[in-house]
């Protein structure tokens, strides 16, 4: 799972769009047969409280798909490729008139000291989704930096999952959405959303502020929402 293509629908001009059940079925079904995925998370928006900050309004619906190698991933966005039915009349349809953004990116995962899920007993798990756009003053700085301390620090959340750390790349892909080059996306995952509200309340939760503040100079402020997670495999 080198490298994640990410596309997020959000509702814009006040509009209170909301992602059907049957659409989010039909794009799994769509996307399980993708040639070379490794697996996928479906994104629908849940609400958490951050003891820092504001709240945001969450995107209606996003993806997240996995590949191993980045000619795999611009395989399934080709003219003809795979994922050409996700943008096919009626697909999506209850979020038709949503803003549709997307992005390749390369993936780095991070350790945590128990990253079992059990669905069964917890419910679906919740991702805490982290968009930097910025730019920052010196990139290679800037990532440096992040990479050698923030996720060290994810790492002692209660209850965490996973930890991914994901920077830019260049790539192909035709689907009919808007690109954007963010310089970074987090995604860290917990049991359910009762868990994520435990450690956004922790005293790990301070100690992220504190690194915050030490952050190399950058532009474009943070995103930061709470996704349920339905995870696909092929």
């Amino acid at each position: 799972m080198r490298f994640a293509y990410f596309a997020f629908f959000e509702n814009v001009d006040g509009s209170q769009l909301a992602v059907s059940e049957a659409d989010v079925e039909t794009v799994a079904e769509i996307v399980k047969l993708t040639p070379g995925l490794t697996s996928a998370n479906l994104y629908t928006p849940e609400i958490t409280k951050d003891m820092y900050n504001k709240e945001e309004r969450s995107p209606v619906f996003g993806m997240q798909l996995y590949f191993n190698e980045l000619t795999e991933l611009e395989e399934a966005m080709a003219p003809a490729g795979h994922l050409q039915q996700l943008a096919a009349s009626g697909v999506l349809s209850s979020i038709r008139g949503a803003k549709a953004t997307q992005q390749a990116m390369y993936v780095r995962p991070f350790p945590v000291d128990e990253g079992r899920l059990d669905i069964e007993k917890n419910g679906s798990p919740c991702s805490y989704v982290v968009h930097y756009a910025g730019p920052a003053q010196d990139l290679n700085i800037w990532l440096h930096h992040y990479v050698s301390h923030h996720p060290q620090i994810m790492r002692t959340f209660p209850g965490i999952r996973q930890i991914e750390i994901l920077s830019r790349v260049d790539w192909c892909g035709f689907l009919p959405w808007e690109r954007v080059n963010y310089m970074q996306r987090n995604r860290v995952m917990f049991d359910n959303p009762a868990a994520l509200q435990i450690a956004l309340q922790s005293t790990a939760r301070i100690a992220m502020r504190e690194d915050f503040e030490t952050f190399p100079p950058f532009e474009g402020g943070n995103s930061h929402f709470p996704m349920e997670t339905r995870i696909i495999f092929p």
